[in-house]
C-alpha cells in the first residue's frame, strides 16, 4: 500500500510485512512519544487486543501485506477519513515543502 491508498478505517485487522502475528488499527495519524514521530497507525495485537503501551504498533501504510478484515465504514467515518487523510497531506507537505507526491 502506499500514500494512494486511503486510510483504513479503525477496527481493520492487517498482517505487516516481516511480522508473523496480525495487528487491529485503533488510531490513525499518530505521535509516538518516545520518536516523537507521526504514522499513518497505530495498531494492537490480533486477537489480544491492548495489553500494554509496549505491545502499540506504529506503522504507515506502505507496511501493509495485507487487509484481513476491514473494519466498520459508515458515513461518519469516510468523514473522519478525509479530515485525516487532510492532516497527513498536510503534515508532509509542511516537512517537505515545495515536493508533491
Amino acid at each position: 500500500m502506499d500514500q494512494k491508498i486511503k486510510l483504513l478505517p479503525i477496527g481493520t485487522v492487517v498482517k505487516l510485512k516481516n511480522v508473523d502475528k496480525p495487528v487491529m488499527i485503533y488510531g490513525r495519524h499518530q505521535l509516538q512519544q518516545k520518536t516523537r514521530k507521526t504514522f499513518d497507525y497505530i495498531a494492537v495485537p490480533y486477537p489480544e487486543g491492548n495489553l500494554t503501551d509496549e505491545f502499540n504498533v506504529f506503522f504507515n501504510r506502505e507496511l501493509i501485506e495485507e487487509v484481513m478484515h476491514q473494519g466498520l465504514i459508515s458515513p461518519v467515518e469516510e468523514l473522519l477519513r478525509e479530515k485525516v487523510e487532510s492532516e497527513i497531506n498536510k503534515d508532509k507537505t509542511d516537512e517537505n515543502p515545495g515536493q508533491e507526491d
